[in-house]
């Protein structure tokens, strides 16, 4: 399991917008920004987004480079996954794949496939046997 993931963007508020929107409908809703000059010489300026206490997703102002990372965020429901898509591509994504089964990988995977801003792949993913209840 990952702890954290730092992601080089090009216009930091632009992204914080557009990831504010995007994660929302998955229960990412947590904020937190954290500055450099409390680390070690040279750490970035970061801006955070977590949920349940964790802060796992974190942005910083950098060098991009498009297509050079995926991330797959998880959603409780196809429903979530849909609003995720649309508040994505409210606040300037480009579509990547529109929701729904990506039979190649399994008829209960549910996903939706967008660019950010900086061209970075996103997945928002149901697995519906990870929500085995």
């Amino acid at each position: 399991m990952l702890d954290h993931v730092f992601l080089s963007v090009s216009d930091i508020i632009r992204s914080i917008r557009f990831y504010e929107a995007a994660l929302t409908p998955l229960g990412i809703t947590a904020r937190l920004d954290y500055d450099g000059k409390d680390g070690p010489p040279g750490h970035p300026d970061l801006k955070g987004f977590g949920a349940h206490g964790r802060m796992f997703f974190w942005l910083r102002d950098g060098l991009t480079a498009g297509h050079a990372v995926h991330v797959g965020f998880v959603a409780n429901s196809k429903a979530e996954v849909d609003a995720a898509y649309a508040a994505a591509m409210d606040k300037g994504a480009v579509d990547n794949g529109a929701p729904g089964a990506r039979l190649h990988y399994d008829p209960d995977y549910y996903a939706a496939n967008v660019l950010d801003p900086d061209g970075y792949s996103l997945e928002f993913v149901y697995k519906k046997w990870q929500h085995v209840q």
